[in-house]
């Protein structure tokens, strides 16, 4: 099975990307919140010379980090500039390949086809990137470049890259790795809403577009990585998700004693509750609740929380936090695992934040799914899995969730929680 950088057409080397910024940078919320500093080196002695998602593997690899600058934007910018470069790529597609593109915004497959299992296992919707002209992969990653903030961006193709890693470097004899599917569901618009989905394995992003409401909504997505920190074609050290575990540590590491006692539901480390692609009760009130910290936890809080929200410009980000901010008294939070940030002991960390307007999961898996690569780590804090949605705005509130697909594709029955024999 051919890799992206072995599609028709497509180029031997790196594909430029953006220029990275200190993602969230002298940002404010409504309410005074400043987040600063989402994602940054990591300070463990594991990862003290870790570069974050600034570089990526062979595939996709953006321009190294030159500006500390916030990154900028409203909204009403994310939508017309995404619906332009979506425009971009249909342009380059057959008409064969815009009618796999394309589905109708309340189509069923919008929220069956997207998981944390490789492609192989639950059946994506749209087109493969394999499948794609240097040209029409040029296009559609300039879609993702358009959503998504530097940052954002950065990270998923971090992401992206880590697959490649194994792809090349694993014992893994899955052969769908460094395959991602894009489809849009609605017609591309700057005035009505629409979706861009667009994931793999380890990747799952939802993003609805509405420009009658000025919104731009990433619930549910899902956002893992394995290993957590590898190698990538140039030589630099890539963590694409280092943001998450450091900002939850950060959190974690403010809480008093008592605090972090209420906190702690015990050393194992279990799998998602509420997996990608699946439907959800979105659990909540165990551990400790949002009004039981201080004006400085919360904000702490909303740090880690901005890891998943806040992909985006800043005016969505911002106005996204503002308002799990304002329920956030009615949030819980509840931690298991390590509690030391050292990814050289133990077998990681699980924690999950629910509340009215958000539910994120975060899961260290305990295997590597056949992924074994010689020196690096693949299991428990190399292998990570996450979920975020929004129990009061899923798909922007305009589909409900139906349980994904198994092996057999759509209608194939619903695919299990925790991981394929390979490379889950």
């Amino acid at each position: 099975m051919m890799k992206l950088n072995e599609a028709e057409g497509a180029s031997a080397g790196p594909r430029p990307g953006r220029t990275t910024a200190a993602w969230f940078a002298t940002m404010s919320l409504a309410a005074g919140l400043a987040i600063s500093g989402c994602a940054p080196a990591a300070t463990t002695a594991s990862t003290s010379t870790s570069t974050t998602a600034t570089a990526t593997a062979t595939s996709w690899t953006p321009a190294e980090n030159t500006s500390p600058a916030a990154t900028t934007g409203t909204t009403a910018q994310t939508i017309a500039d995404t619906a332009a470069a979506a425009e971009k790529f249909l342009a380059t597609l057959s008409a064969e390949q815009r009618e796999t593109l394309l589905r109708s915004y309340d189509d069923e497959s919008r929220t069956t086809s997207w998981s944390n299992f490789p492609v192989t296992f639950v059946e994506r919707a749209g087109l493969n990137l394999t499948d794609l002209t240097e040209e029409q992969q040029d296009a559609a990653m300039g879609v993702l470049e358009a959503l998504l903030s530097e940052e954002g961006y950065a990270t998923v193709t971090g992401i992206m890259g880590g697959d490649e890693f194994l792809a090349q470097n694993s014992t893994s004899t899955e052969d769908s790795l460094g395959q991602y599917y894009i489809a849009f569901f609605g017609d591309p618009s700057d005035t009505t809403a629409w979706e861009v989905q667009f994931g793999g394995h380890h990747l799952g992003i939802n993003a609805t577009l509405d420009g009658t409401e000025d919104s731009v909504t990433f619930a549910p997505t899902h956002l893992g990585s394995q290993p957590a920190v590898y190698t990538d074609a140039e030589g630099h050290e890539v963590q694409p998700l280092a943001g998450m575990y450091e900002s939850a540590f950060a959190f974690y590491d403010s809480l008093t004693d008592e605090q972090q006692a209420a906190l702690y539901q015990g050393e194992e480390v279990s799998n998602l509750v509420c997996a990608p692609g699946g439907t959800c009760d979105y659990p909540t009130g165990t551990g400790i609740a949002g009004s039981e910290l201080t004006e400085e936890q919360k904000q702490l809080l909303l740090e880690v929380i901005a890891q998943w929200v806040g992909l985006s410009d800043e005016q969505t980000t911002a106005e996204a936090l503002a308002e799990i901010e304002a329920s956030l008294d009615e949030t819980s939070v509840n931690w298991s695992g390590a509690t030391v940030y050292d990814m050289t002991a133990g077998e990681g960390i699980r924690f999950q934040i629910s509340g009215p307007d958000v539910y994120i999961e975060f899961a260290d898996q305990q295997g590597s799914a056949g992924a074994d690569v010689d020196g690096y780590t693949t299991a428990g804090w190399g292998h990570v899995h996450s979920i975020y949605r929004d129990p009061a705005n899923d798909y922007a509130g305009s589909v409900t969730q139906q349980e994904a697909s198994g092996m057999g594709g759509p209608g194939g029955g619903a695919a299990p929680v925790g991981d394929p024999p390979a490379n889950g």
